[in-house]
């Protein structure tokens, strides 16, 4: 497999967990609100933010990278 072949699976599969962990972010802060659970719900909204700070980072990387 070529260096950028491999690079370009590398950063496909850091934007799929990236948005994973979003999308795990938004489904635990959802459940927590209908649950009227504010821990589940801002444990939930944490990790959203979380993983959209981490989408924004890879597209810096990958920006400078090219």
């Amino acid at each position: 497999m070529a260096e950028s072949t491999k690079k370009k699976v590398s950063d496909a599969k850091t934007h799929v967990k990236n948005a994973a962990a979003t999308t795990k972010g938004k489904a635990k802060a959802v459940t927590g609100k209908a649950l009227g659970n504010k821990k589940l719900q801002t444990k939930g909204k944490l990790e959203e933010v979380k993983g959209k700070t981490k989408k924004a980072g890879q597209r810096v990387k990958e920006k400078i990278a090219d």
